[in-house]
């Protein structure tokens, strides 16, 4: 594959180091964009979210479903990434990875019958991702910064973002904004932006106006200000104090924050309302904001994990028989009244079995749950119709 340098005095140096300041100055990368609070809790949501979701491998067993817990990918997802790490926060740390520098990686450790073992996570620093000619992907690991080892596809758990490049990076501008606005507020309350108040004198300025006469002016303003008996402020020899008063440049200035809030959650597709923007939240578009979440945000997450724990976990003939699932249930009880509801009509109207409905709440199927018949209407008299005749035969 052909490599390509680039010069110090390029231009695209500074995108390759992260440091490209944005059109209002504020340079955006992955340790400086947490400090805005929108984007912190967008991650932090995301991710912690995705590790504490259990994820288990399912083997299709005819119509139903069981937990393969007796192959060994199993206990890597559903326990312990490693004996130091657990499988969620080994979830928790890749997917913060690539929402932030835009893939999370973690190398395989494999037994002697290459069966996996263990995850470790890679920096992503350290990982380069390229292409062979036909297609096919490897890796580049730069081991402790002395030597680089080539690792296989099959070797290395790859999470991406949406693009292959984090949100950080498709949103820097709309990050950077946020974070001159709330510089600007930071300053605005340390009286950096705006006076606490004007002193002035309609007398032209002469020697009244002197050093001493503003220096005891000053006296008394302090003096005045740490006064606690609430005595007012006399201000002598024509001088007057205005107190300046919010403009509405000032309030559509705190417009803009909120705003900045909105484009934070559209870059990483969270609900306004989950980042605590609750302008037009209301008890009843607050759960459905989080059924959106589910969706629409956290649904390509999982997908993303659960395609990239069968491509190293599990061997071309495995893929076949055996499935890695995220068990969704906790999310899902906000509705479950909605959920029972639907699935109620569904087994009514013959479109599902129980054994179905069984398999979509990740329980086991049960014996006759396969038949298609509407519970509230059929009635089954082969109990009693046989005990009825048995007593006939007895007389």
């Amino acid at each position: 594959m052909e490599q390509k340098s680039v010069p110090l005095s390029d231009p695209a140096i500074a995108e390759i180091f992260g440091v490209t300041p944005t059109l209002s100055g504020a340079v955006v990368n992955s340790i400086t964009a947490n400090y805005v609070p929108a984007v912190l809790h967008a991650v932090r949501l995301i991710a912690e979210t995705v590790g504490s979701l259990p994820s288990k491998l399912y083997a299709d067993e005819g119509d139903s479903k069981e937990a393969a817990k007796d192959h060994s990918a199993f206990r890597l997802v559903h326990g312990r990434a490693n004996p130091w790490t657990s499988a969620g926060q080994l979830r928790v740390d890749l997917t913060a990875d690539a929402l932030l520098h835009g893939a999370g990686y973690a190398q395989i450790v494999r037994a002697s019958d290459d069966r996996p073992l263990e995850l470790h996570r890679l920096a992503p620093g350290t990982v380069q991702r390229r292409i062979e000619d036909d297609g096919e992907p490897y890796y580049v690991v730069n081991v402790k910064g002395r030597k680089q080892v080539r690792l296989s596809y099959r070797d290395v758990l790859y999470v991406p973002a949406f693009g292959g490049f984090s949100p950080v990076h498709a949103g820097k501008r709309a990050i950077g904004l946020a974070m001159v606005l709330e510089r600007h507020a930071e300053q605005f309350f340390a009286s950096g932006a705006r006076p606490s108040g004007i002193i002035s004198n309609e007398k032209p300025s002469g020697s009244e106006a002197g050093a001493k006469t503003v220096a005891s002016i000053l006296k008394q303003w302090r003096a005045w200000q740490s006064n606690a008996s609430g005595d007012p402020l006399i201000l002598d020899a024509g001088w007057k104090y205005d107190q300046p008063t919010m403009t509405s440049t000032d309030a559509q200035f705190l417009e803009n924050r909120v705003e900045q809030i909105n484009e934070i959650a559209r870059v990483f597709g969270v609900p306004p309302s989950m980042l605590y923007q609750l302008d037009r939240a209301t008890w009843g578009n607050a759960e459905q904001m989080a059924a959106s979440f589910l969706q629409l945000c956290l649904r390509p997450w999982l997908d993303r994990w659960q395609d990239a724990y069968a491509t190293v976990l599990l061997t071309e003939d495995e893929q076949d028989d055996f499935y890695f699932e995220f068990v969704i249930d906790d999310l899902q009880r906000a509705d479950a009244a909605g959920r029972a509801e639907i699935f109620g009509k569904l087994v009514a109207m013959r479109a599902m079995t129980p054994n179905e409905v069984r398999a979509a709440m990740n329980l086991p199927a049960i014996e006759g749950g396969d038949e298609l018949a509407n519970p509230y209407t059929t009635t089954t008299t082969t109990g009693p119709a046989t005990a009825t005749a048995k007593a006939k035969d007895s007389k």
